[in-house]
């Protein structure tokens, strides 16, 4: 047993090392549904799906993006809510060898064009709502084929018409296309003499998916993982959860998050649980499945777990049912995971609330604390076959417990690097003194002497809004555009409902035309241009912003101008 991992004695019933099986995503799943057939692989508003349909379903998908010409090595942008199109569609690209690039359903068209530029993906799948959002990004971006689905493709009748009463007859219809297809069509072609789609020459080691984040200098980037990056992430936190064949799980996090991804979805998918898909997050939703679904694991962000902590829906509920909560995106308030535990108690269960710790270039969560441990402050220990150190920053020098360096790691959960930016993988990803190639993280933190890992901060620039990632630097660049702003800097301001919010300083250009129509102006500008987390809530105008010593805008001084007010 290693000697730098001193935390192994944390780890109980988990074994130090697992045994990655040598596949894709889609062979890891057909070994499931060979295995169990008749279990329920998915559960979408009360709609199931046994893994022998899951798996026809991803083969039929295979069959038609073949038909529509990809090929193995290509990308397919899918930018769906967690719903069984937008899964089986990822599992059929892969059968394929190609590659699915994961998007937000609520990006912008300027965002959309971006990620279609960014990724080289011909191919897309969308909602109906979002069709005029696509129609706009491809003036821009090289996309031929569109795929349509719509939220009742996999509803009953009873809520199909619900959902047309409600939001359906509110979405604009669809004008004639020649480049739309419709999921609903494809699915439903069964033409015997048609050829199907063959699997792809893809193995474990090689690319599955991009997400978009904003690497470790706060930059939105695409982030490229492989096979045996998902599926060893996944085994991984399933093994910390103690996840086991029949299980089910909330998928709240987002198919274009990580953990959504890699553990909600694919993880479960591998074990042979139950994933109940989660298309729009409320703490509201998530009480209901709670009671009504009684799934066995549930992650989430602290917003989430604090408003379940006061729903008054949940004081009479039957809690018994959980088994595992983790909590990550932001650091949890330890009164916030007293609450939560007592709530689960008070209703039969028996439960700890475990922070963990994870960025999207390792997947996502590569840390949590051990089921039997608490250390106020800790973001916990390393998953099995994970390694972390803490290092001086911008070097390879380890530092010793209990000084603050950069949080850098290695495992079989670090990505394969950036799309199309070898600087920046170069910069990120550097092969150590002991040979392995370590993910330099840019987060700032510590370890105490029995391997613990607390984080300190962020030398990126990034804020947590609701558990989702805003860069700075990517608003900025929006308020640049508007005619009226001389400069702009971002921070993130504590919110007692998101954590963190966004607030612009901004110099007008004419210092005259600062005030409230100018701030709702540029807002709605943003608002066009960035997704809903992204954009200001407030803007505070200056004749002027702080300035470093070489001139650059100081946007520290700023945010310690503003936790001073709090």
């Amino acid at each position: 047993m290693p000697d730098d991992r001193p935390w192994l004695r944390f780890y109980g019933d988990v074994p130090a090392s697992l045994d990655y099986p040598e596949v894709t995503l889609y062979e890891a799943l057909a070994a499931t549904a060979r295995r169990i057939p008749e279990a329920i692989a998915w559960d979408f508003l009360d709609t199931t799906s046994s893994y022998r349909d899951l798996i026809a379903a991803i083969d039929r998908c295979a069959d038609a993006l073949a038909a529509l010409g990809m090929k193995s090595g290509e990308r397919i942008l899918i930018s769906m809510p967690t719903s069984p199109a937008g899964v089986i569609a990822f599992y059929a690209a892969n059968k394929l060898g190609a590659v699915a690039a994961m998007i937000h359903p609520l990006s912008t068209a300027p965002e959309i064009a971006r990620y279609l530029k960014g990724s080289r993906a011909r191919i897309a799948l969308t909602l109906d709502a979002f069709y005029e959002r696509f129609a706009e990004a491809r003036k821009d971006a090289p996309l031929e084929r569109l795929i349509l689905a719509r939220i009742p493709d996999y509803l009953s009748a009873v809520k199909k018409f619900g959902f047309w009463l409600t939001k359906g007859r509110k979405i604009p219809k669809v004008p004639a296309d020649p480049a739309v297809a419709w999921w609903s069509d494809l699915m439903a072609q069964q033409n015997a003499s048609a050829p199907r789609a063959t699997t792809g020459i893809a193995g474990t080691h090689d690319p599955a998916a991009i997400l978009f984040s904003g690497g470790t200098t706060g930059t939105p980037k695409g982030i490229l993982l492989s096979n045996r990056n998902l599926i060893a992430e996944g085994m991984q936190a399933a093994t910390w959860g103690s996840m086991r064949e029949g299980d089910s799980m909330l998928a709240i996090l987002p198919i274009f998050h990580g953990f959504g991804l890699g553990v909600c979805i694919n993880a479960m998918f591998m074990g042979g649980g139950t994933s109940i898909l989660v298309p729009m997050f409320s703490a509201e939703t998530v009480a209901k499945l709670l009671r009504t679904k009684r799934p066995n694991l549930v992650v989430g962000v602290p917003t989430l777990f604090d408003a379940l902590s006061r729903d008054a829906s949940l004081a009479t509920a039957d809690l018994s049912c959980l088994r595992a909560t983790f909590s990550g995106a932001d650091t949890l308030p330890r009164p916030v995971k007293e609450r939560f535990e007592a709530l689960v108690s008070a209703r039969g269960g028996s439960v700890r609330l475990l922070e963990g710790y994870g960025l999207t270039e390792a997947v996502t969560a590569i840390m949590a604390m051990p089921v039997t441990e608490y250390r106020e402050g800790s973001i916990g220990v390393p998953f099995p076959d994970m390694l972390a150190k803490i290092c001086r920053p911008d070097s390879v020098e380890e530092l010793p417990p209990g000084e603050e360096g950069e949080i850098c790691l290695s495992g079989p959960a670090v990505m394969l690097g950036y799309l199309d930016d070898p600087e920046a993988t170069a910069k990120t990803l550097r092969v150590h003194a002991d040979g392995r190639t370590w993910l330099h993280t840019g987060d700032i933190g510590r370890r105490d002497e029995d391997g613990f890992f607390y984080f300190v901060l962020r030398l990126k620039r990034m804020i947590k809004s609701s558990g989702f990632n805003v860069y700075p630097t990517q608003v900025e660049e929006v308020l640049y555009k508007h005619p009226m702003v001389a400069e702009a800097c971002v921070i993130g301001v504590p919110d007692p409902a998101q954590v963190e919010r966004v607030k612009a300083f901004v110099v007008p250009k004419d210092p005259t035309k600062a005030g409230e129509a100018l701030e709702r102006e540029l807002i709605e500008h943003c608002q066009s241009q960035l997704i809903k987390w992204s954009c200001p809530r407030e803007i505070e105008f200056r004749t002027a912003l702080p300035r470093t010593l070489i001139g650059k805008v100081d946007f520290r001084a700023l945010a310690n101008e503003q936790a001073a007010k709090q």
